[in-house]
């Protein structure tokens, strides 16, 4: 019943948020580029549904995603979490690495702008670019990106240093692998980290600095969705590089005698 009571308010919270957004692009449409807004009532009713689906997602989050990434992380973690005389020893949060990757891997896997992204690029390309192994590779960096967001989180490196590190692989992978994909690279892990991603992410950020005494939630709790966004671009142009050298290595073994 509680949560029945907040929905109203959510909904008006979202409306606000939205409305603006929604009166500058009628502004532009109807005022300034003088067009008749053709289907108003399907433009009205889109309106009505994304505000609907907002608030429910808010909703949801707040009350669903939040509270169960804190309690998955309490049930995985060591005793030794909890002792604030002793350092936390980052091998023992092995299970909440493991549960890190597999449910990012899952929420990115699921990420319906990823799966748009990869379909038309394989469209583009005329398969060459499989939209499995794409959404694979993206969802592979994804779940890098936040294990070791959690390892950064127990061990307390900041985190200029992570993001500076992924920085440089990326650079010189840069250097290395084909041209053609660099673009999509460095978007993928935008689109990988979406409206199913994030919410998830966050989640275990600031469930895992508020387990740790040693954390400050507002300091170590944050930063996991940027691993999750830079990390992707490794291995989508890893992904690019190993196509490429069995591409290479096919051709040579074609050309060879037998």
């Amino acid at each position: 019943m509680d949560l029945i009571r907040e929905l109203p308010g959510t909904f008006a919270a979202t409306a606000k948020d939205v409305l603006p957004v929604a009166l500058f692009m009628l502004f532009i449409y109807c005022i300034v580029l003088r067009q008749k807004l053709a289907h108003a009532r399907s433009v009205i009713a889109g309106l009505v549904f994304v505000t609907a689906g907002l608030g429910l997602l808010i909703l949801g989050v707040d009350k669903a995603l939040f509270p169960a990434g804190r309690m998955m992380v309490e049930q995985l973690s060591p005793p030794s979490a909890h002792d604030q005389s002793a350092a936390p020893v980052w091998g023992s949060f092995h299970l909440i690495y493991l549960f890190a990757f597999c449910i990012t891997f899952a929420a990115a896997i699921a990420e319906p702008a990823l799966s748009t992204v990869a379909q038309r690029v394989n469209e583009m390309t005329g398969g060459a670019i499989n939209t499995w192994g794409l959404r694979i590779a993206a969802a592979i960096g994804v779940a890098l990106g936040v294990t070791l967001g959690c390892m950064r989180v127990v061990t307390g490196i900041p985190l200029h240093w992570c993001l500076g590190t992924v920085f440089l692989i990326i650079l010189v992978q840069t250097l290395t692998a084909p041209r053609a994909i660099l673009p999509l690279a460095y978007d993928t892990g935008g689109v990988s980290t979406t409206v199913v991603t994030v919410p998830v992410v966050a989640a275990l950020g600031l469930g895992l600095a508020e387990l740790i005494p040693a954390r400050n939630p507002l300091l170590d709790g944050f930063g996991m969705v940027a691993m999750a966004c830079t990390v992707p671009a490794i291995t989508v142009l890893g992904y690019a590089q190993i196509a490429m050298l069995a591409e290479k290595w096919l051709s040579r073994r074609s050309r060879e005698p037998d």
